[in-house]
């Protein structure tokens, strides 16, 4: 009886529990975000953002550069000229609509990459310096601190005045500038981490520093350093608007939403939507970026996860009780 129960085939089942797991995580993450409703609006306002700079372009066509002087400076929010006119025209008759849209698309060309950069190289050399302590810590950490010696907007402006200023020589300045903060944060999460119970472990069974920096140090600081890049998406955005303002930024014939208010502060007084909508711009996304960051930290922190879970109601009344205690 025996004999015959060993000889019944048993499949395999890693494929099957595979799966699942990620679609249980997945879901996870996303009801997460559900119960937590302004961030959730601020996730749908980004995606919106981002959806714009993907296809917006595509989809106006040459709206943005179409020249209409019968139509120079038209009030927003009139349709008798047609729906691309809906916020207003520029001095040289422009839709604002068809402008903000690829203007969306620049800005974000110029702040995704810098944060991607910055983060990776920041959090590579963090990660690697805070691991092995020593000399390698220490002469990470002093470039660091050179770096941030120097106001990051006022080294900007410096090395884009001397050098032609463009998309691909603000992307690199901002990225140098904004390294530290990566390098800085992760130095000090792998420095706690190398002394763990498990990274000595790991070591006792021969893994590599490589290996063990990819397999244990990066899943349990990854959390902290999307949060820091979110932030400083928020930074760049900031940045960038405000070097495209002093005319050392984005140059035309190529627009982008700090440039369209520097463009339009001259006509304030004649023409308010000029700088009112890229500027508004500007503050929604950003305010959208920050607020899914608090949401990512809260999210991805085990002993703060559970307000997220909790209905609002609750959760104001048990801080409240917690207050007067």
């Amino acid at each position: 009886m025996s004999t015959q129960i060993d000889q019944i085939p048993v499949k395999p089942t890693t494929a099957i529990v595979g799966k699942p797991t990620k679609q249980r995580a997945t879901s996870k993450w996303f009801r997460l975000l559900v119960n937590d409703r302004v961030a959730a609006a601020a996730a749908v306002v980004l995606g919106f953002v981002f959806l714009t700079a993907a296809l917006g372009p595509m989809l106006m066509g040459d709206l943005a550069t179409a020249i209409d002087l019968d139509n120079s400076n038209q009030a927003p929010f009139t349709l008798s000229h047609g729906w691309a006119n809906i916020l207003g025209t520029d001095p040289l008759g422009r839709s604002m609509l068809a402008r903000l849209v690829v203007a969306c698309q620049t800005t974000l060309s110029v702040a995704i990459p810098t944060v991607v950069i910055s983060a990776i190289v920041g959090s590579a050399i963090g990660m690697w310096a805070g691991y092995h302590r020593g000399w390698r810590e220490t002469v990470a950490m002093r470039v660091a601190d050179v770096i941030m010696s120097f106001p990051s907007l006022l080294l900007a402006v410096v090395v884009l005045y001397v050098f032609s200023p463009s998309a691909a020589n603000i992307i690199l300045v901002l990225a140098i500038t904004r390294i530290p903060v990566y390098l800085r944060t992760a130095r000090a999460e792998s420095a706690e981490l190398q002394s763990r119970l498990f990274v000595d472990a790991a070591r006792t069974f021969g893994a590599s520093a490589r290996s063990i920096i990819w397999r244990h140090v990066v899943p349990i600081v990854l959390p902290t350093l999307l949060t820091v890049a979110t932030l400083d998406f928020c930074y760049v955005m900031l940045a960038e608007s405000s070097l495209s303002f002093l005319g050392i930024g984005i140059q035309p014939p190529d627009v982008s939403w700090g440039l369209m208010v520097a463009q339009g502060r001259t006509y304030l007084h004649t023409a308010w939507w000029l700088s009112f909508f890229p500027g508004l711009a500007i503050v929604i996304t950003t305010v959208a970026a920050t607020i899914l960051a608090a949401w990512a930290r809260i999210a991805t922190d085990p002993a703060q996860r559970w307000r997220l879970t909790v209905p609002q109601k609750r959760l104001t009344r048990f801080t409240k009780t917690t207050t007067r205690i």
